[in-house]
């Protein structure tokens, strides 16, 4: 448990409960500081921002919170090629556009700031902790985030790749079980082979490696608290949890998908962003996924940006059909509320967890030692 104490002291939250980056939107500042002000650590998902966007973020969340606060960036990522036609995956999107009242799509444009740009500005953001997935930072950026005495967060989905941040120098690391919505953190290896659950997960990167460890996937309540940390885990990240909450900035129609879909609607999927990510099925998902389509289906980040402008759209129309629906497998669990609100119910819940292994370990001492008087 000293790594779990470590992990909370040196950023100074009261609880081991970490609201996910969710990049897109829906971390608001708004409730990235009202989970810091409830105990626990807030995150910006900040890597589809613009650096003046980064900055106004962060500026909004430190003027809502004296607390401690972390920040996200996607590690910086090959230029994409697939062989792909660009002709073909504009084709099978332009029924769509048309379906929304959208001008035809045109070829998907790169961002006009770098990697660089971004860790600039995140590194003045004042976040005590700098974390991130899709592969691991340059050596000189996580010196940068050291020489800030910010705490470095790596994203892992398989023991090698925890084993891989530790050698590259983070100082704790995120273990995001198959459950997990969103995107998939793999970057060695193949997608499929790296879908491993939570349970099993933490407790082989716990085994590996000397870090503190997050555990990430599935975990809703504080039973799921309560086993992330027995598994050895120092925290929990939750996101899909704090997508229902009064603050997050997700459409109202996505927040509706949350509450009413069930476990076995979940599906892993390139369709939206050209990487593997976790959400409800809808039909797009669906649609995109038939026969024939995954050949028209680009690779991210430039999948990400062609269907940018129909997710945009949706989301103004209140269509959840065509958005990006990012969730785990814990979607029945959803509860809306405020943050604040949340937070404390998972410290309820996660103290009332622990509290009855506690009684069932002691019953079963007293019942051990009742069976060694009798022989």
């Amino acid at each position: 448990m000293r790594a779990a104490q470590n992990l909370l002291q040196r950023l100074q939250f009261d609880h081991p409960i970490i609201q996910a980056p969710l990049a897109g939107g829906g971390d608001t500042p708004d409730l990235v500081a009202a989970v810091c002000n409830a105990g626990g650590l807030g995150f910006i998902g900040a890597a589809y921002l613009t650096p003046q966007q980064i900055v106004e973020a962060a500026r909004a969340v430190r003027g809502k919170t004296s607390r401690a606060f972390g920040i996200n960036l996607f590690a910086p990522q090959a230029p994409a090629n697939s062989g792909i036609s660009s002709e073909a995956a504009l084709e099978r999107l332009a029924g769509y556009y048309a379906e929304l009242g959208l001008p035809a799509p045109s070829p998907s444009e790169t961002s006009s700031y770098t990697f660089r740009e971004q860790l600039i500005v995140a590194l003045e953001s004042e976040a005590a902790a700098f974390s991130f997935t899709f592969g691991i930072f340059p050596a000189d950026a996580l010196a940068a985030i050291r020489d800030r005495g910010m705490l470095s967060m790596g994203t892992a989905t398989t023991v090698d790749e925890a084993v891989a941040l530790e050698k590259a120098g983070v100082d704790a690391v995120v273990a995001q079980g198959s459950e997990a919505g969103g995107h998939r953190g793999t970057f060695t290896g193949d997608f499929s082979a790296a879908m491993i659950g939570t349970i099993s997960l933490v407790p082989q990167i716990v085994d590996a490696v000397r870090l503190p460890v997050v555990a990430s996937g599935g975990i809703m309540d504080g039973r799921g608290i309560a086993a992330a940390l027995a598994l050895g885990a120092s925290a929990v990240q939750m996101g899909t949890a704090f997508l229902t909450c009064d603050e997050a900035g997700i459409p109202q129609a996505y927040k509706k998908a949350i509450q009413q879909a069930h476990e076995d609607q979940t599906r892993v999927t390139r369709c939206f962003s050209g990487r593997p990510a976790r959400g409800i099925v809808n039909r797009f998902m669906s649609e995109m996924e038939s026969l024939g389509s995954a050949e028209t289906i680009l690779p991210f980040p430039l999948q990400n940006a062609l269907t940018r402008p129909l997710r945009s759209a949706a989301a103004q129309q209140g269509r959840a059909e065509f958005l990006s629906l990012w969730a785990g497998q814990g979607v029945r669990m959803a509860r809306p509320e405020p943050a604040a609100k949340l937070v404390a119910r998972l410290v309820r819940e996660t103290e009332a967890a622990v509290g009855q292994l506690r009684a069932a370990a002691a019953s079963n001492k007293v019942r051990e030692k009742t069976r060694t008087a009798h022989h």
